[in-house]
């Protein structure tokens, strides 16, 4: 039975394959439970997390629930909505000549080449796409009245055409919200309906287009996003939760659910996004501000970067090829899980990905009816895993399963032997995960052996090593509770906002003009948010930003900027950022600003995890089993170790197994294993190995 001293934090992660749940006590101490999670109900698989906890606790589940100080969650519900095109039916409202700029999309490409394929369907068919009379100029001054009588019959239409949720985006709403409102105002008179995102309200950015698809997408999600969250904060509070329910938002900061009401979209990243909070924290612990986390799932993976203990927010995310423009975690994410399917193809060639297995089947090797091979079916038939029951319980992995997956998917279509063929699968999903990293280090100016690589996620042990190898990296970090690492980033995030006001202004001309009652206003409204989720001033933070680019140029870059920052100091951040970039600058360039930014931070008091007692005596493995290790040496007879034998001060050699709760860490031949004073792994890799 577990043993926790209240209160306690929590932090749940549905996952597509398990839910995560993570629990600190006051003293620190930190516990994990995992559930399969429930796809087409994910609350089932928070309330199923909740109900191992209270059981394992030796309580019932009130006494549980009262007992929580905070109660965080990340969810792929806003995700899923969007991917399986599973939102609501939505009516768009726009300036008359622009009910199609959401089709026209201004002609952007991932690939510019790429002429044939088609755009995803776009959300908001054209007979629900209409136009109402009224124009802005571009600094929000009123050229034609907005057409009200148009606005209430586009909403009696709506009625009539069963609309779920209304998108309004007019032209240059972003300098005058006035004409959204009118028009919202006079919708709801006839329409009927509850759901209403006006731009300006959701994102009030410059880009007609960007401007639309992402008031578009949050009408889409909210419904079905928003009645999933107030149902699963009331069934907890009315399970005891003494408070209300934390969300994780994409930029990596929590949220109410009343405040994230208004701006579902902003929940596309919920999951990942947490990894932040793990981030910094491990930064503490590995003593290293320069890190690359990559957190392997059952489904994919997910990389970040930080750089001088800074991770970096973009507004520029597609899903499914749709645009958005929210303040979001700058993540890559590649098809690469634990429950990736592998197979061979017309062409005779091996594939691993982008396709998963899912919750359920899952991987072959659990039985639950899935006959094609995946990553965790290779993994045990290689020896890296064992079999057995795995995650409390939740699944058992069957070696014979796996092996006939691998045998008769793989294997025997390429004349191969089961070894041959599921180091192949490994080979393979290593590569794409290392393009992956370089992805978003290489191409975001920055060198990756520079930094060190934190392998997490269920599957995230079992392949960092060799990808580090292959980056350059002097080491692999691996948190003791790597399983969890999104649900753990909960527990260390802060409660955040972002707000923006667009403002053009030569940056040289910023003593002549200045922006500080601007700023302060966006401080303003920042202090106001956070009093209203509960924080005292003294707990809270603000942090300001500016949108910067040189004159003729399209793109900005975010710089944070101290306040009553000079004229030069702005233009040397920006010109260092842009050198890192894109390796020269412009001197003596004009630079414009676009944008001034204020981040609002409600401050989480700090979790300090309960130390853990160190080596007393050197540890003997509880086994040895051959194992598959690289192309050059094979398989090799493994030593394979327990996680709760393992202390601070414990130093280890390869090649080796750690076996966790909810991981499995593999190190190769000539690799040094050390566990931190947090106790945590620390990987020092031999640079010759795995070549």
């Amino acid at each position: 039975m577990v043993s926790l001293k209240a209160p306690w934090r929590v932090g749940v992660d549905v996952g597509g394959t398990f839910t995560d749940m993570v629990i600190a006590d006051a003293d620190g101490r930190l516990h994990v439970f995992k559930v399969p999670s429930v796809p087409e109900d994910p609350t089932r698989g928070v309330m199923n997390a909740v109900a191992k906890a209270a059981e394992d606790l030796g309580t019932d589940q009130r006494g549980f629930l009262e007992n929580c100080a905070f109660f965080a969650h990340g969810s792929t519900v806003a995700t899923n909505t969007l991917l399986e095109r599973k939102g609501a039916r939505v009516g768009l409202i726009a300036t008359e000549g622009f009910r199609d700029s959401l089709e026209i999309r201004r002609g952007i490409r991932t690939n510019p080449w790429d002429h044939r394929t088609p755009y995803p369907e776009v959300l908001v068919p054209r007979y629900l796409r209409r136009p109402v009379t009224g124009r802005l100029d571009t600094h929000g001054r009123e050229l034609t009245p907005v057409d009200l009588d148009q606005a209430r019959a586009i909403g009696a239409r709506f009625r009539a055409e069963g609309v779920e949720a209304v998108a309004i985006c007019l032209l240059n709403a972003f300098a005058n919200p006035e004409h959204e409102r009118l028009v919202a105002d006079a919708v709801a008179e006839t329409w009927g309906g509850d759901w209403i995102s006006q731009s300006s309200a959701i994102v009030p950015i410059i880009g007609e287009y960007e401007r639309t698809s992402t008031t578009v997408v949050n009408a889409y999600v909210a419904p079905r996003v928003v009645g999933y969250l107030q149902a699963l904060e009331q069934e907890l509070i009315d399970g005891g939760l003494p408070h209300r329910l934390f969300m994780l938002q994409s930029n990596g900061g929590a949220v109410s659910v009343r405040q994230i009401a208004e701006r579902p979209v902003n929940l596309i990243l919920s999951g990942p996004a947490a990894g932040v909070g793990s981030m910094r924290h491990f930064a503490r612990a590995a003593g290293h501000d320069n890190l690359i986390s990559m957190e392997i799932g059952g489904t994919s993976c997910d990389v970040m970067l930080m750089a001088e203990g800074r991770i970096a927010i973009t507004d520029e995310l597609s899903v499914a090829d749709y645009d958005l423009m929210i303040p979001s975690v700058d993540i890559h994410t590649v098809g690469a899980g634990g429950g990736t399917i592998a197979g061979v193809d017309a062409a005779g060639m091996l594939f691993a990905g982008p396709r998963g297995a899912g919750a359920r089947p899952g991987p072959a090797c659990y039985g639950f009816g899935g006959t094609e091979p995946t990553v965790t079916d290779a993994n045990l038939v290689l020896g890296r895993l064992k079999p057995g029951a795995y995650a409390g319980g939740s699944v058992t992995l069957d070696r014979d399963l796996a092996l006939e997956a691998v045998r008769s998917r793989v294997a025997e279509p390429l004349g191969l032997s089961e070894t041959e063929a599921a180091a192949g699968i490994l080979r393979l999903v290593e590569q794409n995960l290392l393009q992956a990293v370089e992805r978003i280090s290489i191409q975001r100016g920055q060198n990756p052996a520079r930094f060190m690589l934190v392998a997490c996620g269920g599957a995230g042990p079992m392949h960092g090593a060799a990808v580090a190898r292959r980056l350059g990296c002097g080491a692999v970090y691996i948190p003791r509770q790597a399983g969890a690492f999104c649900a753990l980033g909960m527990l260390h995030s802060d409660v955040r906002q972002d707000f923006m006001d667009v403002h053009f202004q030569d940056l040289d001309t910023l003593a002549e003009q200045p922006v500080e009652d601007r700023f302060a206003a966006l401080e303003r409204d920042a202090s106001e948010m956070l009093t209203r989720e509960g924080f005292d001033a003294a707990d809270t933070a603000t942090e300001r930003e500016l949108d910067l680019r040189y004159d003729g140029q399209q793109w900005d870059l975010r710089i944070p900027v101290a306040a009553g920052a000079g004229a030069d100091e702005i233009r040397a951040a920006f010109e260092r950022e842009y050198d890192r970039r894109f390796g020269h600058t412009v001197p003596g360039g004009r630079i414009l600003i676009t944008a001034l930014r204020v981040v609002g931070k409600g401050l989480m008091p700090p979790l300090d995890e309960a130390a853990m007692a160190p080596a007393g005596e050197a540890v003997q493995a509880i086994d040895h089993r051959e194992a598959y290790v690289d192309d050059r040496h094979g398989a090799m007879r493994c030593a394979v170790y327990t996680g709760p034998d393992l202390r601070p001060g414990h130093v280890l050699q390869g090649p080796l197994l750690i076996e966790e709760a909810t991981t499995t860490i593999f190190a190769g031949p000539r690799d040094r294993v050390e566990v931190d004073p947090a106790g945590n792994y620390l990987i020092h890799l031999d640079r010759e190995g795995d070549a």
